[in-house]
């Protein structure tokens, strides 16, 4: 049997989401899965060596449109797929999978314009699979082995972000660390990448400079056994927050402008902090970077620390 799962948000955060129920879906059938996605989920990075993958399906531009999705269908038809679950409610993939002549088609209901994303996944799953799935992802990596000098703490730190409005000060990150410092030998690991070229520089400049390596060169897989041997994550609600999540450590995310419910509230790992006035209340338009508590997040990092 072959099976094709559909999901194609674009962000990391998103992907990690829903591995328990591409997992479920592997393990109920006794397959691996094939999956369709866009490159900006990184699944290639996460899910290179998953054992629950056969084979990833990148959602290139050039499958957009009229062209696009004739293009797609072919694409699919040859591969042969007995069922396909579409994590969306998109008339487009409905289609795609009727044009690529899968004969098994289970999806969200069509047209559906709003939803959360942990919620739809885990029922739309559940029905499928007969039983509850848990919404806590689980991500397997090899080479985790550790050197790191056990007389430090290690944090990953967390400054990168999809927009402006979803990042904390830089100077804040740059006084955290000089406090954490005060109380605990500490490692810091500046998880950003070659956007956030200034910001790390900042940082590597500063007084906390000799104390953090960056990932700014690094691809996504070479920094996943280097976020599982930290002992936290602190910073923003971003990729990296979602992967620190899924390895099995403390997860301490700000939310300053993204949905807390849907993207806070999934995992036992993770730790939110909103801006002050907010109670599981922040969504998009929140615009709440400047009303992020300096002395609650010092707070909850020591906590974790300890």
């Amino acid at each position: 049997m072959k099976i094709l799962i559909i999901q194609q948000r674009y962000g990391i955060g998103d992907m990690v989401i829903f591995l328990p129920y591409i997992y479920a879906i592997s393990k109920k059938f006794g397959v691996r899965i094939s999956l369709l996605c866009k490159k900006s989920s990184r699944a290639a990075d996460i899910l290179g060596e998953d054992e629950h993958i056969d084979e990833i399906i990148t959602l290139d531009k050039d499958k957009d449109g009229l062209g696009g999705f004739f293009k797609l269908s072919k694409e699919l038809r040859k591969r042969n797929f007995d069922k396909v679950f579409i994590f969306n409610s998109s008339l487009r993939y409905n289609l795609v999978a009727k044009f690529s002549g899968i004969k098994s088609i289970y999806q969200y209901p069509l047209f559906r314009s709003k939803d959360n994303i942990v919620h739809s996944a885990k029922v739309f799953t559940e029905n499928v699979v007969d039983q509850i799935i848990s919404t806590e992802p689980k991500l397997k990596i090899k080479n985790t082995k550790s050197s790191y000098d056990k007389n430090f703490k290690h944090v990953c730190l967390g400054i990168s972000a999809s927009g402006p409005t979803k990042r904390w000060d830089i100077e804040n990150y740059i006084r955290l660390c000089r406090e954490l410092i005060k109380i605990k030998n500490c490692k810091f690991y500046i998880a950003g990448g070659k956007n956030d070229f200034e910001l790390i520089t900042k940082i590597k400049k500063s007084d906390i400079g000799n104390n953090c390596e960056s990932f700014e060169n690094f691809s996504i897989k070479q920094t996943l056994p280097i976020i599982k041997n930290c002992d936290c994550y602190i910073g923003s609600d971003t990729g990296f927050a979602h992967l620190s999540a899924a390895l099995g450590i403390k997860t301490l995310t700000l939310f300053m402008d993204s949905p807390v419910m849907a993207y806070g509230k999934y995992s036992s790992k993770m730790i939110v902090i909103e801006p002050e006035g907010e109670k599981n209340t922040t969504t998009h338009n929140t615009l709440g970077k400047d009303r992020i508590s300096f002395k609650e997040v010092l707070i909850k990092a020591k906590e974790i620390l300890n």
